[in-house]
């Protein structure tokens, strides 16, 4: 019979992995950065990657060192805060979000390179954090409806087929991370715009603004130096929410028809 003295019977205990990590480091926008490399010890396999930046962070102040700068909120995989080029890869090796990518998905030993995203529409604050509020300014060019005033209307008043409820649903889902800008070669936005033109232009409370939404917005997207659209689909296998390349045959769709008809954006 086995003695149960001593026997916790959650067998051999977990050993932390350790990991080479080269970040990169920038202390502004206008100062040259480099990777540095960095060396983390007991890291569990549990532990989401900024769990694991964290860990790193707090060893960096214990030595008075600048702790490295990156951007997170939520870390549910909800507000689109968080976002860093791993090993080449935008988010990493898993279509998720950084702040739900854990660290089980690399082996102990493993060297990473940690990068910001890089396009010129998203220029460097510091270390890994970007300024991405050209993806706000487009939004803000046309990412709205009319809303009359009075009282809400009754839920079924105005039916929608359940197919264009599903596809703007499908749309709406963006979280405007920017891993579709950061995967594309050519730093194109078109992923984005297309989901936020598309979710509203499939729905009737969308209508009102539908010619002049998709022009402004693709002329502030344009502004802003987005890189142009070549359908190379990079962006929509890095999107965390899976939002099809099907959006952006949307959005061209209702660009060519409001350009017919003679919508013109904003200058």
């Amino acid at each position: 019979m086995r003695s149960s003295v001593g026997d916790t019977g959650t067998g051999p205990e977990k050993r932390g992995m350790n990991l080479t990590l080269r970040v990169w480091r920038q202390q502004g926008p206008t100062v040259k950065g480099k990777m540095v490399t960095y060396k983390v010890t007991d890291i569990s396999p549990d532990m989401s990657f900024l769990e694991m930046l964290d860990v790193l962070n707090e060893q960096l102040i214990m030595q008075g060192d600048d702790p490295v700068a990156f951007d997170h909120d939520c870390r549910e995989g909800i507000c689109g805060m968080c976002g860093v080029v791993i090993n080449g890869e935008a988010h990493g090796p898993q279509q998720t979000t950084t702040c739900q990518l854990h660290m089980r998905s690399f082996k102990d030993g493993d060297s990473i390179d940690i990068e910001p995203w890089r396009a010129s529409a998203f220029p460097i604050i510091k270390d890994l954090a970007v300024d991405r509020r050209a993806l706000d300014r487009i939004i803000q060019a046309g990412g709205y409806i009319s809303v009359p005033t009075g009282t809400a209307p009754e839920a079924h008043a105005t039916p929608v087929p359940k197919k264009d409820a599903d596809n703007a649903f499908d749309a709406a889902t963006c979280i405007g991370c920017g891993a579709c800008v950061a995967a594309c070669p050519n730093a194109s936005s078109m992923l984005f715009t297309a989901a936020k033109v598309t979710h509203l232009g499939l729905l009737p409370q969308g209508q009102p603004e539908r010619n002049d939404r998709v022009v402004n917005m693709v002329a502030q997207q344009d502004r802003e130096g987005f890189g142009g659209c070549t359908n190379i689909g990079e962006c929509s296998a890095a999107c965390p929410k899976g939002i099809s390349m099907e959006t952006i045959s949307r959005l061209n769709h209702d660009l060519l028809g409001a350009l017919r008809a003679g919508a013109r954006p904003k200058s």
